[in-house]
Formats: C-alpha cells, structure tokens, sequence
C-alpha cells in the first residue's frame, strides 16, 4: 500500500507548493477513502475516465492502472507542471488545463465513442460543488455513472429521499437525473491541510429513462427552485414569490385538487408530487 501522505509531503516540498484557499484545494491523502472511489467506480481497461480537479494526482494514479484512458480536468496552473511529470509516460492519460464549467464535455465524449463507458470521477472543491455536479446532469452526457468526494452536509441532501427532513432543491434535481448512494464517510483529518468539516463520497448512477412523466421540465425545476428560495416559507407562497402564480386562489384550488394542505411546505413533496403540481400549474398557464 502506498504511503500517500509521505507522497503527498514529498511532492508538496519538492514543487514548493501550499493549497490555494481560494480554489478550495485540500489534498487527499487516505488510502481507504481512495480505494473506496476506486472501487465504488467500478473501473476496467473498457472506460474511459474524466477525473475532475485531480491535483496532485494521488488518485490519477489509482485510476490510471485500472482505466482504459483518463482526461484529468485542472484549473490551478501549478499542478499542471506536476501532472505532467508524473504521468507523461503514460499512453493513457490526458490532461486538459480549464475551468471544468467551461468545458464542452459532450465533444471531449464524442471524441472517445471507442471507449465503451464513461464515467466521472471528482474531488470537488466545496465552495463549487453544486455547479458542477448540475452541468454533469443537466448536459445529458452519455456517462454511466458520477462518484464524487463533497462536503458531508451536501451529500445528506443528495443523497436524501425526497420528502424527508434533509431535502433541499438539488435532492429533487439530483433524483431527476441519477439514483444517489452513500459511499463512504471522509474525516477531515484525511486532508492536508486539514478542513473544518467531514466530507463522504457519494455515487450517482444515471438514469437512463426520467423517473416522472412532465408537461414542461422547465416549469418543474423553476417550481422547486421556487419552492426552497426561502425554506421557511410555506409552498403556496413560495410558488407566490417566485412568480409561478400570482393568484392566491389559484394556487389554493390546484392545492385542493392535489390534496395538498394550504400550509404544506417543499421539503415535504415527493418528487412525484412536484411533477403532478407542475403538470397542474402548466395546465393553468398555457
């Protein structure tokens, strides 16, 4: 087994590197949580990899044995130099130097259709973790699967049922798209520098057919959006605020129809419920 922290404190002095704050850099250096990515991925020579923010490169090099080609996505200008002095011996690997939101992933994609699966693998900074994971979604890539490291707070909304307590907006867009699971908890004291908060690995599966029948997905993830703005506020106001529906009664009378109670709040709406108030209020606006 590797020992990746002497690994990571030899690299870190020999490039005269510290983490950048501001890009969220915190350097992964637990064997058991990146052996647990690896195989939570469930990797063979068949795949090709899009590793997001890879760093250092600590877990490259895992994916890299099992991968059949690995583009690694980086921003920082310095690990790039380092990235290629690790890996520049390697026929399967790929490094492309940009902002992952920026990137047109469905060409990089397309550009490898001889690769029978894709699969992402990333270890998101938390300040941009929601972003990220919504473009992979929302893109409709031709990829099999998501296994991302976030903050630990985040994956219990991910990876939360919809209609229980940790729901927020991005648990309903989350399960629109993908079927979450835990993977495995990360203490923070698996990172130098050390974070203040925990972080766990989560897996997202994509769907290949939508879980619900919608009249207007745009209309659905403009409700529930609506809907968790202010998570205090009760759901007829919430869809009141955000400009769905200007008429109290309206609101009311599809409430009614729906069995929903006048004081009935987002977080307790399955996402079958939110398809059916979205068909409803579609029905009403067109």
């Amino acid at each position: 087994m590797k020992d990746i922290l002497k690994e990571t404190k030899f690299l870190m002095k020999k490039y005269h590197l510290t983490a950048n704050k501001r890009l969220g850099q915190n350097f992964l250096i637990d064997n058991i949580a990146i052996e647990k990515i690896v195989e939570a991925s469930n990797i063979s020579c068949e795949d090709i990899i899009i590793e997001i923010g890879p760093g250092l490169g600590t877990l490259t090099s895992y994916l890299l044995e099992k991968a059949g080609k690995v583009i690694a996505i980086e921003l920082d200008d310095r690990m790039i130099g380092i990235l290629k002095d690790r890996f520049t011996l390697y026929k399967n690997f790929e490094l492309i130097q940009n902002d992952v939101l920026k990137v047109d992933l469905d060409s990089i994609i397309k550009e490898n259709s001889n690769f029978k699966t894709v699969k992402i693998v990333a270890n998101l900074p938390y300040y941009i973790t929601t972003p990220i994971i919504m473009k992979l979604l929302e893109e409709n890539l031709k990829i099999e699967s998501i296994v991302v490291m976030v903050q630990k707070e985040v994956a219990q909304r991910i990876v939360a049922i919809p209609g229980s307590k940790f729901s927020g907006a991005i648990t309903y867009s989350v399960h629109f798209y993908a079927i979450p699971s835990e993977v495995t908890l990360v203490p923070k004291t698996s990172f130098i520098p050390e974070p203040e908060v925990d972080s766990e690995v989560i897996k997202l599966d994509i769907r290949k057919n939508a879980p619900i029948v919608l009249d207007n997905k745009e209309l659905f993830f403009k409700i529930i959006k609506a809907s968790f703005m202010q998570r205090r506020k009760t759901l007829l106001n919430g869809l009141r605020n955000g400009k769905i529906l200007k008429n109290k009664e309206e609101v009311k009378e599809i409430f009614k129809k729906l069995n929903f109670t006048d004081n009935i709040r987002g977080e307790e709406l399955t996402l079958e419920q939110f398809a059916q108030l979205s068909n409803e209020v579609n029905k009403l606006i067109s």
